[in-house]
């Protein structure tokens, strides 16, 4: 099997480094939930900025762990199509397989496209979530990590497309 190409090797690290760093946000929000039920009955004291947090956090983590699933091969299809073609005709299958993943790309170099503005407002308005004098969060770190997945989309889509030129499918 040849060796991976250095471009591609820090593209998987960066990868799973985002799918880590999602994984520790998911574990940080149970933590945070628990405590906030356990604040609320126990003590008649709710964690401050739960809802706020939970909220802001929720879309990054699906922003930073979906560049692991495309990578992977898990990212959520109807295979049922893509499976008769595939027996029938395996070159029909790898188009429209191709095909797929320059839509995909199309599509969220558009959100990358959209989301840089909103990401800078955020930053140079110091937006924040929650009410002052209780709980306030910057939004900007969570758009932040939105930006970082869905590059890293971007490029795993690019990788699957050179992959599928350059060998017919990706592995």
């Amino acid at each position: 099997m040849p060796a991976t190409p250095y471009p591609l090797r820090v593209l998987n690290l960066a990868t799973q480094g985002a799918n880590i760093a999602g994984t520790m946000l998911i574990v940080g929000l149970v933590i945070m939930i628990c405590t906030d039920v356990l604040g609320r009955n126990l003590f008649g004291t709710p964690l401050p900025g739960v809802p706020e947090m939970v909220s802001l956090s929720i879309v990054a983590i699906v922003f930073l762990q979906v560049p692991q699933a495309l990578k992977a091969g898990r990212l959520t299809q109807s295979d049922a199509v893509i499976t008769t073609l595939r027996a029938r005709s395996p070159r029909s299958a790898n188009l429209l397989e191709a095909a797929f993943e320059v839509l995909g790309f199309l599509v969220i170099a558009t959100i990358i496209y959209a989301h840089w503005p909103i990401l800078m407002k955020s930053i140079t308005r110091s937006e924040f979530v929650g009410a002052v004098g209780n709980f306030t969060m910057p939004t900007w770190p969570a758009k932040l990590m939105i930006l970082i997945g869905a590059v890293l989309l971007a490029l795993q889509f690019i990788a699957r497309i050179a992959l599928r030129l350059s060998k017919g499918a990706p592995e």
